[in-house]
């Protein structure tokens, strides 16, 4: 399913410093998909296309952390210099954030989980995205996969994702997850040539 340029929104997934290197839960070379995603973030701004960006937004004692039976330390706890977006990333004016995992008792990895991100793109007139962000291998994944479901064209920057990789080898099968289930993989130089 290919996207209509005109009806596609750019979805920044967690690209925050706790996903980032020296973060909590730091993604290696994480720091990587931040010049792609910020030249398509001023491209599809310019455009007049909508840009949104996910971020982990956790309660102190969110159950995914170790403390309460989760697999990860502490991240993007609300407030913390962790949750913040990643200095070098540049959001547009008029970028919709989207908070998701807010409740401590319901995990988040899609930013279609709990959130009104189906119901901002539907409003908006979208019928795609194109996604980019951390971690290839759980938020990226699971929102692509999600956009899937809702009905959406989804293209997936494959140079602007970075994987977790707890298990050698798991970005690479997120992708050819995501591909199986008609997502579309290529690059930032492609939906936003330099």
């Amino acid at each position: 399913m290919q996207p209509d340029p005109a009806t596609t929104a750019l979805v920044i997934v967690d690209v925050q410093n706790d996903f980032l290197p020296g973060g909590a839960l730091g993604v290696p070379g994480g720091d990587a998909v931040i010049p792609p995603l910020n030249r398509c973030a001023s491209a599809f701004a310019a455009a007049g296309r909508p840009v949104l960006a996910t971020r982990d937004r956790h309660p102190p004692d969110h159950c995914s952390f170790r403390a309460q039976g989760g697999p990860w330390p502490p991240h993007c706890v609300d407030g913390t210099e962790g949750f913040a977006f990643g200095a070098g990333l540049v959001l547009p004016e008029g970028t919709t954030l989207i908070d998701k995992g807010t409740r401590a008792d319901a995990d988040a990895y899609s930013g279609f989980d709990g959130t009104d991100l189906a119901a901002r793109l539907r409003s908006a007139g979208c019928t795609g995205i194109v996604v980019g962000g951390l971690a290839t291998d759980y938020c990226v994944r699971a929102t692509a996969l999600d956009g899937r479901a809702e009905g959406l064209a989804v293209t997936v920057l494959t140079d602007a994702v970075g994987a977790v990789d707890i298990q050698p080898g798991d970005g690479e099968r997120a992708l050819a997850e995501m591909a199986e289930a008609g997502c579309t993989l290529t690059t930032s130089e492609e939906i936003c040539p330099a």
